[in-house]
């Protein structure tokens, strides 16, 4: 088996800021054509979006702006290049939202992530992703087809039946959550099967150092991936197990959570995907997940950018004193003073009282300067404390309930 997927995966910086630079105009075409996107797209210049940088001055695209799409469109929001009845699938997430589906050569890129887990030619893949409305069954399938392996369709539950037919039919490598693999090899060791895992693709949940170590004891090699329903692959583990690689079929910002404005490198902050998909164009669509960039490449020699793996939710709206405070709001306040870097917005409780405190990176000494701010921005009035530059921490988080609930 080659060590790279395809020739994409090595591209020097410049070849693949060149190749955004002749894709990217192409996809704010099709997206701007399409009747989702109106009013959002309506004054943009494909051709001056030329580059991830460029991207931060077109909107944002959320999950809640699909559902209301779909509300006015069945079943896509007039979002995708084509009519339901032309796509392979059609899937449900709760909201309901409805995710388009391909058949085509990995159209979920999905076979980048399972060939550098080693799963090819001649593997078996136990696929215990579910297959019920929902795409991550397909995605899986469709990723192992790309790179020619067999599929057994298993999807969840059934343990006693799984572990047989990891067993009869000879399973090489497992896709699924991280977690359900273990409950099969326990399953198999109480039935006394041997079993033939010696791969595992996993995604959908945490995989904790000690999970991994466990499996690394059976002689099982554990990556994931990170994928989310509506963009497919977004990025995925190599065997370098240093960060995870983003798909070369998407472009991937960061940006200060309830915002579309990019963070400084290294900081914590929402993910935000442009996916190359010319059937579903999605336009910096936020995921709602937190991560960071990662500084150098892979060891792997893959040499695209790296982000640092969930690290949380960006959307961190919280009541205090009956009133929501929202991640746009610490945003706003951030924007009204230029010496301002960063502000956190804290919940506590005092006695039987909210408390708000409002934390500010700022070298002005003088706390009342921003007494107004906080109040027009939040809507309400809070304590204030005046921080170093670059004292808070780099979690992502612009909203902090400290507030105990027990």
């Amino acid at each position: 088996m080659n060590q790279f997927f395809d020739e994409l995966e090595t591209r020097s910086a410049d070849a693949r800021a060149t190749d955004i630079a002749k894709a990217l105009p192409d996809q704010i075409a099709r997206a701007k054509a399409l009747p989702g996107y109106a009013g959002r797209l309506d004054d943009v210049d494909p051709d001056a979006i030329m580059s991830v940088e460029a991207l931060a001055d077109l909107p944002v695209l959320r999950k809640s702006d699909l559902g209301a799409a779909q509300k006015n469109a069945t079943p896509f929001g007039g979002l995708t290049a084509r009519a339901a009845n032309g796509f392979a699938h059609v899937f449900q997430s709760p909201g309901p939202i409805y995710e388009p589906g391909g058949d085509a050569h990995d159209w979920w890129r999905m076979g980048r992530f399972l060939h550098a887990c080693g799963i090819g030619r001649g593997d078996i893949v136990q696929n215990c992703f579910g297959y019920h409305l929902t795409p991550a069954g397909m995605i899986f399938e469709n990723g192992a087809r790309a790179v020619g392996a067999t599929v057994l369709p298993a999807g969840t539950g059934q343990t006693e039946l799984q572990a047989r037919a990891a067993h009869d039919v000879g399973t090489t490598a497992y896709a699924g959550t991280p977690d359900y693999l273990k409950v099969i090899l326990d399953k198999a060791d109480e039935l006394g099967f041997d079993l033939s895992i010696t791969k595992a693709a996993v995604g959908g949940g945490a995989l904790f150092p000690s999970l991994r170590q466990e499996y690394a004891d059976r002689g099982i090699l554990c990556l994931q991936s990170y994928a989310t329903a509506d963009l497919g692959s977004i990025a995925y583990e190599s065997a370098a197990q240093e960060g995870l690689v983003i798909d070369e079929g998407v472009i991937v910002e960061i940006v200060t959570p309830g915002t579309g404005n990019p963070v400084r490198p290294g900081e914590v902050g929402e993910i935000v995907v442009t996916t190359l998909n010319p059937d579903y164009p999605l336009v910096r669509f936020a995921t709602g997940d937190l991560s960071a960039m990662m500084d150098g490449q892979s060891p792997c020699g893959r040499t695209n950018s790296r982000i640092k793996g969930w690290m949380g939710r960006a959307d961190q709206t919280t009541k205090i004193k009956g009133m929501f405070v929202r991640p746009e709001q610490v945003a706003a306040l951030v924007a009204r003073h230029e010496e301002i870097a960063r502000a956190r917005v804290i919940a506590r409780r005092e006695g039987e009282m909210d408390i708000m405190c409002v934390q500010i990176e700022s070298d002005c000494t003088d706390a009342d300067r921003y007494a107004g701010s906080v109040a027009d921005a939040l809507k309400m009035k809070g304590r204030i404390e005046i921080v170093a530059p670059g004292s808070l921490p780099n979690d992502g988080k612009v909203i902090e309930d400290q507030r105990s609930y027990d």
